[in-house]
C-alpha cells in the first residue's frame, strides 16, 4: 500500500471511531450529524496544530536569540550567506527572508544527527520550485557568530538538494535585522 493510501486509511479509522460511538448510542440523526461535524472540526484543528507546531513553538516558548551583533557582507551573486553552526555542525547557509522556515538538505540533517522520524506526518510546503514533501525536526541550538537561538524548527527534504536556507523562523527571534548598503546586520534580542 502506498504512503498516501496508508494515510487515508489512518484518517478514515480515526474518523470512524467517534462516529461509531455516536451510532452505538442510538442518538437521533440530527444530533449525530452535529456531533460528527464537531468531531471532524476537532480532528482538523488537531491536525493543523500538529502540522504547524514549528510556527507556534516560537510564540509559546518565548525563545529569543542571544549574543551580540553579526555583520554579513553581500556575496557577488547579490545574496547573503552566513556561516551557521547547527548543533555544533558548521554550514554555509543562504539567509532568505522569503523563506518561512529554515530548510536543510538531507546531508546537513544527517551530519547534525536530526531525528527525521520526530514528525509523525510529512509536511507539504510551497517553495519557489513548487510544492514538496518534507520532514520536520528541531535543531537544539543555531548560531550565527555571537547570535544564537535554541529549539529552531527546520524542514528537511531531498528536494532541497545541497542547499541549506536560514529562514524567517530564525530571523524573527532576533532583536532586529536589517540591510545597510551591502551588509546584512543581525542583532540579538536584549
Amino acid at each position: 500500500m502506498s504512503d498516501d493510501g496508508a494515510s487515508i486509511l489512518l484518517y478514515a479509522l480515526l474518523l470512524l471511531l467517534p462516529l461509531s460511538a455516536l451510532v452505538a448510542r442510538r442518538v437521533p440523526i440530527g444530533s449525530t450529524l452535529k456531533m460528527a461535524a464537531a468531531w471532524v472540526g476537532i480532528f482538523l484543528v488537531g491536525l493543523l496544530l500538529v502540522g504547524e507546531r514549528d510556527r507556534f513553538a516560537g510564540l509559546l516558548s518565548g525563545q529569543r536569540a542571544s549574543g551580540g551583533e553579526v555583520r554579513i557582507a553581500q556575496a557577488s551573486d547579490g545574496h547573503f550567506y552566513a556561516t551557521v553552526r547547527l548543533d555544533g555542525v558548521e554550514r554555509r547557509m543562504l539567509v532568505d527572508s522569503g523563506a518561512t522556515t529554515t530548510a536543510l538538505s538531507v546531508a546537513t540533517a544527517e551530519a547534525i544527527g536530526l531525528d527525521l522520524d520526530e514528525s509523525t506526518f510529512p509536511a507539504i510546503i510551497s517553495t519557489a520550485n513548487g510544492r514538496v514533501q518534507a520532514r520536520t525536526a528541531t535543531v537544539a541550538r543555531a548560531e550565527v557568530g555571537d547570535v544564537a537561538t535554541r529549539e529552531l524548527g527546520v524542514v528537511v527534504s531531498p528536494a532541497f538538494g545541497d542547499s541549506d536556507v536560514l529562514g524567517m523562523n530564525f530571523l524573527s527571534r532576533l532583536g532586529s535585522w536589517r540591510v545597510e548598503g551591502r551588509t546584512l546586520i543581525l542583532v540579538a534580542a536584549p
